[in-house]
């Protein structure tokens, strides 16, 4: 359990940096921001990479189990930082992504 844990806290982890580096990068080339802010949004995204490999599992497995995470993490930056409410196709699609997470990365395997 206590792998469970530590690996989902792993992919929240690397969701806002990857997240949070790319909306930086975001704002500086398309908002207007300075420069600064979208050279600090790439630093992130390196530490997102960083954060990556602290998986247990195979790359293979982590970046398509992290694809799930990144959807569910997204629709809640939308709303939380965009305001952009959720609407019940959102919140089904996320709930699809979760358990495709939950079924790559933790179903009981034989080898």
């Amino acid at each position: 359990m206590i792998t469970i844990i530590k690996s989902m806290f792993l992919f929240v982890l690397a969701g806002l940096f990857e997240i949070g580096g790319g909306y930086m990068v975001w704002l500086s080339l398309r908002e207007g921001k300075p420069w600064w802010i979208g050279i600090l949004g790439g630093l992130i995204l390196i530490g997102y990479g960083v954060v990556a490999t602290l998986q247990p599992a195979n790359f293979g497995r982590v970046y398509a189990a992290y694809g799930g995470i990144f959807i569910v993490m997204a629709i809640i930056w939308g709303w939380k930082v965009d305001g952009i409410i959720p609407d019940k196709y959102d919140l089904i699609g996320g709930a699809v992504a979760l358990l495709g997470v939950l079924i790559i990365m933790y179903a009981p395997r034989s080898t």
